[in-house]
């Protein structure tokens, strides 16, 4: 097998796979340092050059450093250039295609937001007869996406109009603003009201603070990649949540912080059924398998532990096929597989560049 990289560049995140199934994600806010993508990229994954040939896919062109989506395109693939130097390099695009990075930039409209493509095509192979769905939540995004025979059919191609189409739900499990969960959470106060409160419209606490709560994701003190730039622990949690409901730790006790926590938790997992569901009636026949990816997985897996539709049907888990790490690094894996698979792939140009002196 050729060694391939797979990388796959986000506006909040770095993820990185190597065919031979190694993975790393990296915070990195694309939207405030643009100019340290090359060096950041040289860190994270310098050590696995040389290499046949480095796989690219992106959505950190949508980052608002950048005036334009073709303009994103155009820095990204400049900073993996400089990071990689002769490697070759392959892009791909959402007509379920590698091109070249000259190509790429031509026609950035097919090369922007493509990491979803990749990762149905990939993971397709384990339900190539019938109509099956992949279910991937991430930090920032859900994609639900639609497949045929082992290939993706989904009803959109860009990000706009997956919107439309409910195929892409801009919420995950990390980095989702709680104000942009819910408008009003249930708390007893001996105020006049119902029995609620109003949510600060402020971005004082993430789905990550929510998760933390419920410890469906690990506390981590290393962690500073919050809110408030203070540590992932279920202390910090409440504390940001508590901000939200412009209180503090005095005035919102840890066990009131957790039940908001759960009811954060069941609207998030109500608003991605609710597309799911409008996925579902797109679909010409009964859906027979789902797969499911992402560091979301374990949010994945409690929805369809209780879809009256999809409960019962043949779950396939990235986690549990490959590590909790490929999952994460989803697409990244996804490209480095399919680049080291398919022939051609890099030109013998290319391959002739990377071995000249």
């Amino acid at each position: 097998m050729k060694h391939i990289i797979g990388l796959d560049i986000g506006g909040a995140n770095l993820k990185a796979a190597h065919s031979d199934g190694a993975c790393r994600s990296q915070s990195f806010p694309l939207w405030k340092t643009p100019e340290l993508l090359a060096e950041t990229l040289t860190r994270l994954i310098g050590d696995w050059l040389p290499c046949s040939g480095v796989a690219v896919t992106m959505t950190g062109e949508l980052a608002d450093c950048f005036e334009t989506k073709a303009e994103g395109v155009d820095w990204i693939l400049t900073a993996v250039e400089q990071a990689t130097g002769k490697t070759p390099i392959a892009v791909w695009q959402t007509v379920g295609e590698f091109v070249d990075a000259a190509t790429a930039r031509e026609f950035w409209q097919l090369t922007a937001a493509a990491n979803w493509h990749a990762l149905a095509t990939f993971v397709g192979r384990t339900a190539p007869q019938g109509t099956s769905l992949l279910l991937d939540i991430g930090s920032t995004t859900t994609d639900i996406i639609p497949l045929q025979d082992g290939l993706p059919n989904p009803a959109g191609r860009t990000d706009s109009e997956r919107l439309i189409s409910a195929e892409l739900v801009y919420s995950g499990v990390r980095r989702t603003p709680v104000c942009a969960v819910a408008y009003s959470v249930p708390i007893e106060r001996e105020v006049a009201g119902n029995g609620y409160s109003q949510l600060a419209a402020e971005v004082f606490a993430t789905t990550q603070d929510v998760y933390l709560l419920q410890e469906a994701i690990a506390a981590d003190p290393d962690d500073f990649d919050t809110a408030n730039s203070r540590p992932a622990t279920i202390a910090g949690a409440h504390d940001r949540l508590a901000r939200q409901l412009c209180c503090d730790r005095s005035e919102l006790s840890l066990d009131e912080a957790k039940s908001i926590a759960d009811f954060l938790a069941n609207v998030q997992r109500q608003r991605i059924c609710g597309a799911i569901d409008r996925v579902l009636t797109t679909l010409e026949t009964p859906c027979q398998a789902v797969i499911v990816s992402g560091e979301g997985s374990f949010l994945a897996n409690q929805i369809l532990d209780n879809h009256a539709r999809l409960k019962d049907v043949p779950r396939h888990s990235l986690a549990r096929m490959f590590s909790a790490a490929t999952s994460t690094a989803a697409c990244a894996f996804a490209l480095a597989r399919l680049a080291a698979e398919r022939p051609g792939t890099f030109t013998d140009q290319q391959l002739s560049d990377l071995l000249s002196p």
